[in-house]
């Protein structure tokens, strides 16, 4: 039963949204072709934006920055009790969505899915956000050049989010949950 309700939702809102059209007496065929326009004027408008962070990344992890900063910060990361294996998904993540898949699926190939560092690698992923990306699109794409709080409030929270990962499926890698 499910099954055929997911399946079913987009073609349903698709009617609904064409029913209402059509009940408050909206040309749909012009408001389609306006939100297209709109689209297509959103899309260029980011695009330099969308570049410049692609074209960092590739920097990012062309070099070795991301390997002087793992050693650079592994005995702070010790201390805290971190995984060293999830250090680097931990710096890439908010850079780089396809950058970070590529750190997890090398972990789990490494270590296993079953694993503590698997584990928490998979938690982190689905559960975090590419910050940098999100921000740039976003805010790219209205015009907004001040971030700085944003970009601050986020990083907080990926840094909590890093600490509550490890906790919790420390616990249940443990078996305390």
């Amino acid at each position: 039963m499910l099954d055929i309700i997911s399946i079913g939702i987009v073609p349903l809102m698709v009617i609904l949204i064409l029913i209402h059209g059509y009940v408050k007496g909206i040309d749909m065929y012009s408001a389609f072709i306006e939100g297209a326009k709109e689209g297509l004027k959103t899309s260029i408008n980011i695009l330099p934006y969308l570049i410049a962070i692609f074209v960092a990344v590739g920097i990012f992890r062309g070099s070795t920055a991301l390997d002087m900063f793992i050693n650079l910060l592994s005995p702070v990361t010790n201390l805290l009790g971190i995984p060293k294996e999830i250090l680097p998904l931990a710096l890439i993540r908010p850079i780089s969505g396809s950058g970070a898949l590529g750190v997890v699926r090398d972990i789990i190939s490494h270590y296993g899915p079953d694993s503590f560092p698997g584990t928490v690698a998979a938690v982190m992923m689905g559960s975090s956000e590419t910050i940098f990306y999100t921000i740039t699109l976003y805010f790219g794409s209205i015009g907004v050049e001040d971030y700085r709080h944003t970009l601050k409030a986020a990083l907080v929270s990926y840094i909590i989010s890093i600490f509550i990962t490890i906790l919790i499926c420390g616990l249940l890698y443990n078996g305390q949950i």
